[in-house]
């Protein structure tokens, strides 16, 4: 039990003693004898045995309705909040290589980037009270969605995402500078970028490698994913409004990626398939977790009334009593 307002409950001693010294004060209404062997003979009666009933009715009372200011309540339900103390930045590839298809889902081929924005939206879905940014890069690297709580928006950004909407080309270094310009000025306890890409950098607006030593000089931790298979790939073309397929050989900087990753602390993955996509999300969101628990709301059983009542209650039965089994005559 917990009191709202437990000052009040000082009143308690207070007033009991109050009470009580007032008591003592009063002169004395009784009948004076000579020798109390005469009285020794006589039975008390059920009034003598409880003269004092009313006086500790009166001091019951005093204690409940002191009790009732106090606001006593009984905590019913408690939400714990655990909160990750986590920025994420999530930078996607969506230049013309991510078209290629050789991943699967469901058995059915699709391109690289349908199957990243599967497999992030699961990642966003499974965090909590964490911010999450989006960042999409090609040719150039801009903002889809700054760091925010509200994962429904960011999913609904993510898959507005396409090849295409801008130039072409693997800025890795922008994206990696783009992300820090959402990061650095943060207060999180921990700030990582998700940097995925599968090809291999070829805009040198930014170094990607110093943009990594800028990223450990904010704190931030950069994990980069390889994605794609080795070797030939499918890659569509249309060809008089078919579909058809090519192989080609796209190419993957993993040497840089692993610079960069080393560089912040982080940690370079590679993608090959679905399967191993997703294992690669999944062990990332294990390792990026530092749970601090905070109440959040509570729930309260209010005691108030209840002590009021009983307390009235005993004041009912008090002033019956001193009006008629316990009335007194001065």
């Amino acid at each position: 039990m917990i009191f709202k307002t437990p000052l009040f409950l000082l009143l308690i001693p207070i007033l009991l003693i109050f009470c009580i010294s007032r008591e003592k004060r009063k002169p004395s209404t009784g009948f004076h004898f000579s020798s109390g062997i005469l009285l020794k003979s006589l039975k008390p009666t059920w009034k003598m045995r409880f003269i004092h009933l009313p006086r500790y009715l009166r001091y019951g009372i005093i204690f409940l309705f002191c009790f009732a200011l106090a606001g006593p309540r009984i905590v019913i339900d408690k939400a714990i909040v655990k909160t990750e103390g986590i920025d994420i930045l999530l930078a996607i590839d969506s230049s013309g290589s991510m078209a290629a298809e050789d991943f699967k889902i469901n058995g059915k081929r699709k391109n690289r980037l349908h199957i990243i924005k599967e497999v992030v939206i699961d990642f966003i879905e499974k965090r909590q009270n964490d911010r999450i940014g989006l960042i999409a890069f090609a040719g150039l690297a801009y903002t889809v969605c700054p760091l925010t709580t509200d994962y429904t928006w960011i999913v609904l950004n993510l898959e507005r995402v396409e090849m295409g909407l801008i130039k072409d080309g693997t800025a890795v270094g922008s994206a990696i500078a783009s992300s820090l310009s959402r990061l650095k000025d943060s207060e999180a306890k921990s700030k990582i970028v998700i940097l995925l890409t599968d090809g291999v950098n070829n805009v040198w607006d930014v170094d990607p490698i110093e943009a990594a030593r800028a990223a450990k000089h904010y704190g931030v931790k950069i994990y980069t994913i390889g994605a794609g298979s080795t070797g030939p790939v499918p890659y569509p073309t249309n060809f008089f409004g078919k579909k058809v397929y090519q192989n080609v050989m796209l190419d993957l900087d993993e040497k840089t990626l692993e610079e960069i990753a080393d560089i912040t602390g982080g940690k370079y993955y590679r993608a090959t398939d679905t399967s191993s996509l997703r294992k690669i999300y999944e062990e990332i969101d294990r390792l990026e977790k530092t749970e601090i628990e905070e109440y959040g709301y509570y729930e309260y059983t209010e005691l108030f009334e209840k002590f009021l009542l009983a307390a009235i209650f005993l004041l009912i039965i008090e002033l019956i009593l001193r009006q008629t089994s316990f009335l007194k005559i001065p």
